[in-house]
């Protein structure tokens, strides 16, 4: 009970129910979308290919070249099974731990501020990513992958799921996947689905579940996506980082800018956010230790 009571006071904090940037903007993505990719009939496919690392141990994690890997996971490993029919938005812990998660299918504007930070300070990150971003950024895809990090499913096109059919939206997931695969992500991919807009329903989660991913959702958004024309500063994303603190908190950034912009605030934020992290007692773990039963 105190441990349900924990999770349900950290997204109370944190205000988990805010939409991610692309649910506040109109995108060239959505109205442009790309025809849809032909529906995957082996769902599963190639799920056996995650690669799970160590749980980061002291004040911070190890390099990025030092993370050891684990037996991959299946669709039926109890590490895995433990994460369907959720949104996971809390690492269920009583551990002054949180995970960094950054969104990416804009540009990849910030990620080599991103990057750097996260190998200076040693610390692993979930990087979800769309279909399309990795089919155009496939070296963006490899650099994450070699750097240590894993690497999430964001959709195809990042389009409202509750406007496709049930076969629509399994082909957003499936070729999401693909991608990333043909993008060189290797073991790097995990078993990881993030719906757009942090829009999901039961349904679609066992939908999600039943094509071999778990839902993650977080547990606060930096709004960092908004840009200083959205009135979001550098000052406000941090805030809004430290302000969720919790334990096992899930933390939603963005790699990149809309409308081919280069302001990225959360690469901004990032060093700080970290520099804070120790002096209240937290240290960052992968979510990839979520799927070790």
């Amino acid at each position: 009970m105190a441990a349900a009571a924990g999770v349900a006071q950290c997204l109370l904090k944190g205000g988990a129910r805010s939409a991610d940037g692309w649910g506040m903007r109109s995108l060239s993505l959505i109205t442009d979308r790309l025809p849809r990719v032909r529906r995957l009939l082996a769902a599963g496919a190639g799920l056996s290919a995650v690669l799970l690392w160590t749980l980061a141990q002291g004040p911070g994690a190890p390099p990025a070249e030092a993370f050891a890997p684990r037996p991959a996971a299946t669709v039926e490993s109890e590490g895995l099974q433990a994460l369907f029919g959720s949104e996971n938005r809390v690492i269920p812990t009583r551990e002054r731990v949180i995970a960094l998660t950054f969104n990416a299918a804009w540009n990849d504007a910030g990620l080599d501020s991103i990057l750097g930070e996260l190998a200076r300070r040693r610390v692993p990150a979930t990087f979800f990513l769309t279909g399309d971003f990795a089919d155009r950024y496939p070296t963006v895809v490899r650099r994450i992958a070699e750097a240590g990090h894993g690497l999430g499913n964001h959709s195809f096109s990042h389009p409202y799921f509750k406007d496709l059919t049930e076969a629509e939206r399994q082909d957003e997931v499936m070729a999401a996947d693909q991608a990333l695969r043909a993008a060189g992500a290797g073991r790097a991919v995990t078993p990881f689905f993030r719906f757009p807009y942090s829009e999901t329903s039961p349904a679609h989660i066992r939908e999600v579940n039943a094509l071999g991913f778990a839902d993650i959702e977080f547990t606060t958004d930096t709004n960092g996506w908004k840009g200083t024309e959205g009135g979001m500063t550098v000052d406000d994303a941090v805030d809004r980082a430290l302000d969720a603190l919790c334990p096992g908190a899930v933390l939603q950034m963005h790699v990149g800018a809309s409308q081919g912009g280069t302001e990225v605030i959360d690469a901004e934020a990032l060093p700080r956010i970290l520099d804070a992290l120790p002096t209240r007692g937290y240290r960052v773990i992968d979510l990839r230790s979520l799927l070790t039963p």
